[in-house]
C-alpha cells in the first residue's frame, strides 16, 4: 500500500523551513520524516505526518505550496546490509527508485523505515510483493509510533 507524502515548496532563504515547523507543531501534527532538497531558488520539503489532511489544509490555509505524492514505506533492520537487501529486492523486481529516505523507530531501536517515491507506485508495490515484500499501510506508520 502506498502512503501519502506531502511536498511543500520553499523559498531558499533563511527562516523559511522553520516557518513551516513552527505552523505545524502550532496545530499538533507530528513529522515522521522529513527529507529536504534544495536548488538555487526553492526548496522541496517532502514530509510523512501523523495526520496528512490535516497539514495539508493548513499549510494551503498558510499559503504553502504543497502537494500530495503517493510513495512506498517498507519496514527494515537497523543493521548492517539491512538497506541493501531491501534494495536487492528493488533491483530483482527492476523498479527504479526516484529517490529515498529513511527514519528510525522511535521505540524498537532495532528497526528503520525507508521511504521510496517510484514512477508507478502500484506496479512498483505488486513486483515487490511478488519477491514477498510488503509495503506499509499509512495507518502502519501511524501506529509504529
Amino acid at each position: 500500500m502506498s502512503i501519502k507524502q506531502i511536498s511543500v515548496f520553499l523559498e531558499n532563504k533563511p527562516g523559511k523551513l522553520q516557518d513551516m515547523t513552527t505552523l505545524l507543531a502550532a496545530h499538533n501534527i507530528d513529522i515522521r520524516a522529513l527529507s529536504l532538497a534544495e536548488t538555487k531558488d526553492f526548496g522541496i520539503a517532502r514530509l510523512i505526518v501523523d495526520d496528512v489532511f490535516e497539514a495539508a489544509n493548513v499549510l494551503k490555509e498558510d499559503n504553502f505550496v504543497a502537494s500530495f505524492s503517493p510513495v512506498l514505506a517498507f519496514e527494515i533492520p537497523d543493521e548492517t546490509g539491512g538497506l541493501n537487501t531491501l534494495l536487492q529486492h528493488f533491483t530483482d523486481a527492476k523498479v527504479n527508485i526516484e529517490y529515498m529516505y529513511a527514519f528510525l523507530d522511535g521505540k524498537n531501536q532495532k528497526k528503520a523505515y525507508m521511504i521510496f517515491r517510484v514512477a508507478n507506485t502500484k506496479d512498483a508495490e505488486a513486483a515487490l510483493a511478488a519477491k514477498g515484500l510488503t509495503a506499509l499501510s499509512q495507518e502502519d506508520i501511524y501506529n509504529k509510533f
